[in-house]
């Protein structure tokens, strides 16, 4: 019988097992620890509306009446150090023990930290935490030159508002397009010309090689491969993240890029599950282990583990979505388009609006949207249908994705 539920990372998916239980009936201790100082808050308005207004409270899950209201201890500025799995019971850094009926591990991921010359000098920043966003506010402000390492969602969400308050933004990406690990080549092309459009400096291929030190422990330049030296009084290094999963491995869970579960989010322990950043779970028809950063996917995965603990098990298989807000424009995404052989286009950056069908072997995987809301909501209802959006019909000059679904066809 579980009486206790110990909940690791107090992020999106941490804070929502925590309220799903709730909902869910459970009438058990709920214990949500967290490694930040303060009230859990939500990470993704960080690299947006926050760097602009930096008000904190918009930020929060819920205020402190609500874990008091729904009796969920809080343990904040506490990280998980160990699991004893043999005891069932953690250990935080501070030496204190837990025992646990039933744990969740929603540890999230980390910043993948670059082997760079100069990754340490004052003003070279990265984004995770609401810490990490208030110093990046602070330096926006007074800075004039922004150099972001990376051309995925969160460095080019900086790099445009830091070019919409005025500062000289350079971006340096080293594959041959932006966003390339998870969009299509319309919908990088639709991108780089808006960024360019708005005056950011884009490079691709372009690997930094060293960031210069001004001679007083500060950044001046960035140096790329080939000898060129970028000037820059700010740098944001933004090149993806690693999962939090060692404490896990080091318990004897399998750990392959995440937290291995099962489709019921379970590890070979029953009494631990994963969720969020940090697991990796059987995706798709195929059960392809995936690990996904998504707001949605941990929020989905933590009411998968909720009702399982209060008796109401059933396989996790949400269609996948995700967006982006860069530059005035609306990335929206529904599926998994990585790895798609054919793509439908409808749309331009010329007309401000954009939607691209993928397909894999026929097959619709995907559909991403830049400024077509209908279009997105339209695809993420289609991607759950049984009977697939086949190439053929979606080729159709008549096609229409959002007229389709309201026909219910």
């Amino acid at each position: 019988m579980i009486n206790r539920v110990l909940i690791a990372g107090s992020g999106q998916g941490g804070f929502q097992a925590a309220a799903s239980l709730r909902q869910e009936g459970f009438e058990g201790e709920i214990v949500l620890l967290g490694d930040e100082p303060g009230l859990p808050y939500q990470r993704p308005p960080l690299s947006k509306t926050y760097l602009k207004e930096g008000n904190g409270d918009r930020l929060l899950f819920r205020n402190a009446d609500f874990f008091e209201k729904n009796a969920i201890r809080l343990e904040d500025g506490r990280r998980l150090a160990a699991i004893d799995r043999m005891d069932r019971g953690i250990v935080l850094d501070d030496g204190r023990r837990l025992a646990y009926d039933h744990l969740i591990l929603a540890l999230g991921a980390r910043n993948r930290r670059l082997p760079l010359p100069g990754i340490d000098l004052a003003n070279v920043l990265n984004l995770r935490t609401l810490a990490d966003a208030d110093i990046i506010r602070a330096h926006l402000a007074a800075s004039s030159s922004l150099v972001v390492i990376g051309g995925g969602f969160i460095g080019l969400e900086i790099a445009a508002t830091a070019r919409a308050i005025g500062l000289h933004v350079t971006v340096l990406e080293a594959t041959a397009r932006l966003m390339s690990r998870v969009v299509s080549q319309p919908i990088s092309d639709y991108f780089l010309a808006a960024h360019r459009g708005s005056g950011v400096d884009i490079r691709l291929n372009a690997l930094a090689a060293r960031i210069v030190d001004d001679g007083a422990g500060r950044v001046c330049e960035v140096e790329l491969a080939g000898g060129e030296r970028i000037a820059a009084d700010l740098v944001l290094v933004s090149a993806g993240v690693l999962p939090n999963a060692e404490i896990a491995e080091a318990a004897g869970l399998y750990v392959h890029d995440g937290i291995r579960v099962n489709d019921l989010l379970a590890t070979e322990d029953a009494a631990i599950s994963a969720i969020g950043d940090c697991a990796s779970f059987p995706f798709g028809h195929d059960g392809i282990q995936t690990r996904l950063e998504s707001v949605q996917n941990a929020v989905d995965q933590a009411k998968c583990v909720a009702r399982r603990l209060v008796g109401h098990a059933e396989p996790y298989a949400k269609v996948p979505w995700f967006w982006s807000d860069q530059a005035g424009d609306k990335l929206q995404m529904a599926g998994l388009t990585a790895g798609a052989d054919h793509h439908v286009v409808r749309g331009s950056h010329a007309e401000g609006r954009l939607s691209v069908l993928c397909f894999r072997r026929e097959e619709l995987v995907g559909v991403e949207t830049v400024n077509v809301g209908g279009d997105h909501m339209a695809a993420r209802r289609l991607l759950g249908w049984e009977e697939p959006l086949t190439l053929e019909r979606a080729q159709s000059a008549a096609f229409d994705l959002a007229a389709l679904m309201k026909a219910g066809a």
